[in-house]
């Protein structure tokens, strides 16, 4: 068992353990600033000299970014503050860099059959120019990781996959290859942004160069010009709200955020950091990748059943999210807001009197409705809406209450 499974005391104890007896500290503790990163001090420590940089980090320099480590990324965790850049995507618009996220080209004669085997949803049904969302499994049935995949024809496809695994995930990949398939990470070719916003399809249309209303929920356009930039983009968003996804190449990008600030002026639109990424994927109850999905938790678990397609003939993981399908999962991803005043954080233990029953995959204050609100994987007895069990906050059990996900109503096209 390692300690992402145990309570914030145990980790704690871990973590002083760990600098007590290797003076090396934990980069995500701290913001960084771009002149420590410089020093042969940052450079000593664990991961240091391995951080990745975005061709927007200069960028992100300049405009006050406040820089984190992120899976081994130097990214803003926020620029102002985190409530008014949450705020800006939820009333207008807001720009992300997330071109850390790695992006790898699968194609051949058989690459929809061999895609099918790799993931859970059905590939078979995607058209030209649609999007799929799809959880990737092992065969125990926990998750290797959630990917976006773009069907530019029937022998192309394009896997958006997280940060962190990409290079995971294309070993993977590459060790169930079947039939006349190609694989190849373009990865460093891509950098993308994300606009999102109830604002975003104006704000871009002023540099489209196509009609966006063109474009459905979960499709895209394979070729576009954006203020002259050759891009592709899709509508999928990973916020609630509308939004776009914009791939250019990696010299483009300085450009492109440049001119999309500019168009969305007049809308009052902000850069957004990392932070309000997590709080606006939090209220729509979006999973994220080592949180509420991971090696140890299924997607049956997570109440991604409706990307599980088990009619499919077979793919990795099949007899085992059946198996949870038909006899209902053991446990089950459920939301909750405190009753008591405190704020549930990621891995805090959850207890009914005196037994644990599960713990806290995210847990934030909502800046959208005002509570403190978390998202938990709990024994299935305690999963009805309106239980209540404690969790323990700073080793202080806390009254909680189950409610209904996501907290906030999606607001897409």
């Amino acid at each position: 068992m390692n300690s992402e499974g145990l309570g914030p005391k145990y980790r704690n104890s871990q973590v002083k353990k760990q600098r007590k007896t290797t003076g090396k500290f934990m980069l995500s503790s701290f913001f960084i600033t771009p002149e420590f990163i410089e020093t042969e001090v940052f450079k000593k420590i664990e991961g240091g000299d391995r951080l990745k940089k975005t061709p927007l980090y200069d960028v992100h320099i300049k405009s006050g970014g406040k820089i984190t480590d992120f899976g081994g990324w130097a990214l803003p965790v926020q620029y102002s503050s985190i409530i008014q850049e949450h705020q800006a995507v939820r009333n207008s618009v807001g720009l992300f860099d997330v071109s850390h996220m790695g992006e790898i080209l699968i194609t051949g004669e058989n690459a929809p059959e061999y895609i099918n085997m790799l993931v859970t949803n059905d590939v078979s049904k995607m058209k030209d120019c649609q999007v799929m969302y799809s959880p990737v499994c092992y065969p125990e049935g926990g998750v290797v990781d959630d990917v976006l995949i773009y069907r530019f024809d029937r022998r192309k496809y394009l896997m958006v996959v997280n940060a962190a695994n990409t290079q995971k995930d294309f070993e993977w990949f590459r060790q169930h290859i079947q039939g006349d398939v190609q694989i190849t990470d373009l990865s460093d070719s891509y950098a993308q942004v994300a606009i999102q916003g109830p604002l975003a399809e104006k704000t871009l249309q002023k540099v489209a160069g196509d009609d966006l209303d063109k474009i459905g929920f979960y499709c895209f356009a394979p070729e576009m010009k954006v203020g002259g930039i050759d891009a592709i983009v899709s509508r999928t968003g990973y916020t609630g709200e509308d939004g776009f996804e914009i791939y250019v190449s990696p010299g483009e990008a300085t450009r492109l955020w440049d001119l999309l600030l500019d168009a969305g002026r007049e809308h009052g639109i902000v850069p957004a950091g990392l932070g309000a990424r997590d709080t606006l994927r939090f209220e729509a109850a979006l999973p994220l990748y080592g949180h509420e999905i991971s090696r140890d938790i299924s997607p049956i678990e997570a109440g991604l059943s409706k990307f599980v397609k088990l009619y499919k003939q077979d793919f990795i993981g099949k007899e085992i999210l059946a198996k949870q399908k038909e006899d209902g999962p053991s446990r089950k991803l459920v939301g909750f807001e405190m009753v008591d005043k405190g704020i549930p954080r990621s891995h805090y233990e959850i207890f009914s009197d005196d037994k644990r029953i599960g713990f806290v995959t995210s847990g934030s204050f909502s800046p959208s409705l005002g509570k403190n609100l978390g998202l938990a994987l709990v024994d299935k007895d305690y999963s009805e809406e309106g239980t209540e069990f404690n969790v323990v906050v700073r080793d202080r059990p806390l009254k909680a209450r189950v409610v209904r996900i996501p907290f906030y109503k999606k607001k897409y096209v």
